[in-house]
């Protein structure tokens, strides 16, 4: 099968169009639109449909997308592992995390690993929708949770808790209550039960709601919950985390906390020997080790 005829089938279907794929290629219309029809001619099949409003692909369409899609990622990691150099790491790095800990604990460490290597062109992607590595949607991800996939390497980084947190300021205004009885009578700013988080901080939330909450605020991530904690409007469930970085925090209720919540940093087994991974995996490695040795509750184990 024609390479070049694929590569240009890949890129109108994923553009949905002969005139945009046609501008990605550098290739006119009418050039892209021969090669889809000699393709078409060869396999024997009509893989697009074409309509007024660009082009679907066929259910024969589909297969093949689905493969130059596998062979691009393919390709991609091939072209990865030649680009690192035995002694440098750069190139583009893929990192996924959840948006909470991506926002407030890495992004503000960046400027190290930046200044140690230069050359890196990072992509963070937030979000709490679980990537998959194997098929190269990241190249490494640090999760709140063990990997579940078997050709992926996995190093535990830590264990994080979700605790209850408000400002000095809120605590000094409004007092601090000494009973979990008395949450009620403040305002508590949370994660809502139904948004993407870890179950532990779901289950604290849920064991809060027990009392009767007078006043709540419910946002989508760690991060909205941080910035209303902090201008004085509440009581937040937050991860512990933060402390080291937003030193106005107070600790509300010290014996309420949620279970355990591990900290994975994973990448597929085929980037084993990526410079660009390895420059990654040991900046966060000393970064949580730094970390934890600056907090007193956690042992360096």
């Amino acid at each position: 099968m024609d390479w070049d005829k694929l590569r240009i089938f890949h890129a109108v279907a994923d553009a949905g169009s002969l005139t945009h794929a046609g501008d990605t290629l550098h290739l006119s219309q009418s050039a892209v639109s021969r090669q889809i029809r000699a393709l078409e001619e060869s396999l024997n099949t009509t893989l697009f449909h074409r309509h007024a409003r660009g082009l679907i692909l066929t259910e024969q369409g589909e297969l093949l997308f689905d493969a130059t899609s596998a062979m691009n990622k393919r390709l991609d990691t091939a072209a990865a592992r030649i680009r690192d150099s035995e002694e440098e790491a750069f190139g583009e790095l893929r990192v996924t995390t959840t948006t909470g800990f991506g926002t407030l604990w890495l992004a503000p460490r960046l400027p190290a690993l930046y200044e140690k290597y230069p050359e890196l062109k990072i992509d963070l992607m937030l979000e709490e929708r679980v990537l998959d590595l194997p098929m190269r949607e990241a190249d490494v991800a640090i999760r709140m949770k063990e990997p579940s996939q078997a050709d992926l390497i996995r190093k535990r980084l830590m264990n994080i808790r979700m605790r209850l947190y408000a400002s000095a300021s809120y605590c000094e205004q409004y007092g601090t209550p000494s009973r979990l009885e008395d949450i009620g009578q403040h305002r508590i700013i949370c994660q809502n039960t139904t948004s993407a988080q870890v179950s532990a901080g779901a289950s604290l939330i849920q064991s809060l709601f027990a009392y009767e909450i007078r006043s709540l605020l419910t946002v989508n991530n760690y991060f909205g919950v941080l910035q209303a904690v902090l201008n004085n409007l509440g009581i937040g469930v937050l991860p512990d985390y933060l402390t080291e970085d937003f030193p106005d925090l107070r600790r509300i209720l010290p014996d309420v906390e949620s279970a355990e919540v591990p900290v994975f940093l994973a990448y597929p087994e085929e980037l084993r020997h990526s410079k660009r991974i390895a420059a990654f995996r040991d900046f966060v490695t000393e970064e949580i080790f730094a970390y934890r040795k600056n907090r007193k509750d956690e042992p360096l184990g």
